[in-house]
């Protein structure tokens, strides 16, 4: 079995992210791929997140009506700080016979170095699903000195460039623009019920 790992704040879950997942999903032939909804993301301390909660019912509302998508609950379960190296772990000991994939975005792989254990995160997963921009350089043969074994666990994926960010979405909710094609129909209805991002 092939399982991939999407973790992330998803304030709102967009287009983008489901277009991603999507795209990881065929790319990577996976068999499931798991959304992993973080309360505190290491890298946001200090940042204003809606409550958890919120965030869980928005990213049920985006993945239902797909099979192949399932939410994690392996980061909400347990207190933080939440490192992908633990969260990988995790998951390795509910599905002990899959072959994980960790995606993360091109940037991502740029900083993974500066991540805490990192070398323990690439020999702990199959693969590393990295989702990059168009014009994104990315040094594999310094890469590879650092963390020696990245380089064949490295799966680009090919997606198009959707320039939606969840912050944008956010700020144009309590504005009052337009916001409605940016997300899945069924977050925009959940949005609009309870009056999520208006303050």
């Amino acid at each position: 079995m092939r399982i991939g790992i999407f973790g992330g704040t998803f304030d709102p879950p967009h287009l983008g992210h489901l277009i991603l997942a999507d795209e990881a999903y065929i790319q990577l032939q996976l068999d499931k791929l798991l959304w992993v909804l973080t309360p505190d993301p290491p890298h946001k301390l200090g940042q204003q997140i809606s409550p958890v909660q919120q965030r869980l019912e928005l990213v049920q509302a985006a993945i239902g009506d797909n099979p192949h998508f399932e939410l994690s609950r392996v980061e909400m379960d347990r207190p933080g700080p939440h490192f992908a190296v633990d969260t990988v772990k995790l998951l390795q000991n509910q599905f002990f016979e899959a072959e994980l994939f960790y995606l993360i975005g091109g940037d991502s792989l740029h900083d993974l170095v500066r991540w805490n254990w990192p070398r323990e995160l690439v020999e702990a997963v199959a693969g590393l699903g990295v989702m990059r921009r168009p014009g994104d350089e990315i040094d594999l043969a310094a890469l590879e000195k650092m963390l020696p074994g990245i380089t064949p666990k490295i799966n680009f994926i090919d997606s198009p460039l959707i320039d939606i960010a969840s912050h944008e979405i956010r700020e144009r909710i309590a504005a009052g623009k337009a916001y409605r094609y940016h997300l899945h129909p069924a977050v925009y209805d959940l949005i609009r019920q309870r009056k999520y991002y208006l303050v």
